[in-house]
């Protein structure tokens, strides 16, 4: 007797963002292909970035929908996080076109492979927020990677651009072959992909957790992870990466990127991995992260340099409440944890774009991130791009007016002390306060006197100057509605 098929529908509306990002890629292709003119190409990306977000927006309206499922394990969910990071990672993707306005315009990068590249990316980010087992959410965060590559050594005739892309390369591929190495360890202990599945079998035979595979599978996912949101000790190659890359592709590595690793941690960590396991390794990692790039970013004279650095600080702090689970309670604190995580990230990525649009915005097309003294004197030559720039450094380092920043350190410092985790809520408290120095000094730079030399005329592109409006708009928005993000980011 035959055994019965197993008969799979798709819900094709759970689909839709996904459908929307791949489709723009597409056209993207077809519009470089058969019109060649740059303005279409970039029109076309642009405009398919916003029928995405809008398309997840929409989705995410209504309820949880599932689909690729087999029994009760599915392999794509579709609810109010998934919708939060398949609109925002478009949003996200329409910012950096706007920056990259003078980059493509110099002509020594090519608008449709640069456009194509990015649309791809983006198809990777959407569905990742939407991953229900290790292959998918795999797939889907190298999909968001693999274009990176090419992104960031795509500038014609730069060694520094070239260089970055090798290093960004090699790490990554690192990154990604312990992440899979420990997912089919993973597999081999418990017989399970999906991430509710993995959770259910851990929970129910803790016995497993006794098993060396076992240990050294979740420790492979959790190092391969976290090299993607540039956690020390996997952060060397973060700084480099960035201040090699053209300045716009740094601000989508700083944002779309990291948003991306947090998302997959997230979710392997919420799901399928032990917190009792994960949690203390976190909260070291955590420490050291965010008080290595304080620290070094003390030292920083390079612009992207220290947004690099001071990147990979924000990570700490988004990793710290992820270092409380061990310690939560009960399930609705370690909720309040992982919602915590997410939210401050949200909030960290619209402040680090609005400080890119800035930095973008005060150099010559096509410049790289230069030095801090090239930003001396900024806002007296340009007073509403170094007032958005100030706004943005000043959000990051958690102060008023950027309540934004202000905000995600709270919700941080809340969860952890509702978590009862009151130490590691003192270690953040400290490094914000290290932050301060850094991000205050290059906001005062920024009104200091210009000096004897004379800076460079620099007339900052419209889309430019509108993409920085946008951002500071968006985050001042955001941080006078905060618990609408916490809202979805723990759904």
């Amino acid at each position: 007797m035959s055994e019965p098929s197993l008969v799979q529908s798709v819900d094709n509306v759970a689909l839709l963002p996904a459908y929307l990002a791949a489709g723009t890629a597409v056209l993207v292709l077809l519009v470089d292909l058969l019109l060649a003119r740059p303005a279409a190409t970039v029109a076309m990306a642009g405009t398919g970035a916003v029928a995405t977000a809008l398309g997840a927006a929409a989705v995410g309206s209504g309820p949880e929908r599932r689909t690729f499922c087999v029994g009760v394990d599915c392999s794509y969910v579709f609810g109010g996080r998934a919708a939060l990071v398949a609109a925002l990672v478009p949003l996200l993707v329409l910012g950096v076109l706007a920056l990259s306005g003078p980059l493509l315009r110099a002509g020594r990068t090519p608008v449709g492979e640069f456009c194509f590249l990015l649309a791809c990316s983006m198809t990777g980010g959407v569905v990742l927020g939407a991953a229900g087992d290790l292959i998918t959410l795999i797939v889907a965060l190298e999909v968001l990677t693999l274009p990176l590559y090419v992104l960031v050594g795509l500038r014609r005739g730069s060694l520094a651009s070239a260089e970055a892309a090798v290093t960004f390369f090699v790490v990554s591929v690192v990154a990604t072959t312990l992440t899979l190495l420990g997912a089919a360890l993973l597999y081999a202990a418990t017989g399970g992909l999906h991430l509710e599945r993995l959770g259910s079998i851990l929970t129910e035979r803790p016995d497993l957790l006794d098993l060396p595979l076992t240990t050294v599978a979740v420790t492979l996912v959790v190092a391969g992870l976290a090299f993607k949101v540039a956690a020390v000790p996997f952060h060397a190659w973060a700084p480099a990466t960035y201040d090699g890359a053209p300045l716009p592709v740094a601000a989508y590595l700083s944002t779309a990127s990291k948003l991306g690793g947090v998302v997959a941690l997230l979710a392997v960590l919420q799901h399928a991995l032990p917190h009792q396991v994960t949690g203390p390794v976190l909260a070291l990692v955590a420490v050291l992260t965010m008080t290595v790039g304080n620290l070094v970013a003390l030292r920083q004279r390079r612009t992207v340099r220290l947004l690099a650095w001071s990147s990979v600080a924000q990570a700490g702090y988004i990793l710290a409440p992820l270092g409380a689970l061990a310690l939560a309670a009960d399930a609705d604190a370690r909720t309040g944890l992982y919602a915590a995580a997410l939210a401050y990230a949200v909030f960290f990525v619209l402040l680090e774009l609005a400080a890119f649009a800035g930095v973008v915005a005060l150099r010559p097309a096509g410049a790289d991130g230069g030095s801090l003294d090239d930003l001396r004197g900024a806002a007296r030559r340009h007073p509403w791009i170094g007032a958005g720039l100030a706004f943005a450094l000043v959000g990051l380092a958690g102060l008023p007016p950027g309540l934004a920043g202000l905000f995600a350190k709270v919700t941080v410092v809340r969860s952890l002390l509702g978590g009862d985790a009151g130490w590691l809520a003192l270690v953040v408290a400290v490094n914000a306060v290290i932050g301060l120095a850094y991000y205050l000094r290059v906001a005062a730079l920024l009104y200091a006197p210009s000096g004897e030399v004379a800076a460079p005329a620099i007339r900052p592109a419209r889309a430019v100057a509108a993409a920085l409006a946008v951002a500071t708009v968006v985050a001042v928005v955001v941080g006078f509605a905060p618990q609408v993000v916490l809202d979805l980011a723990g759904r």
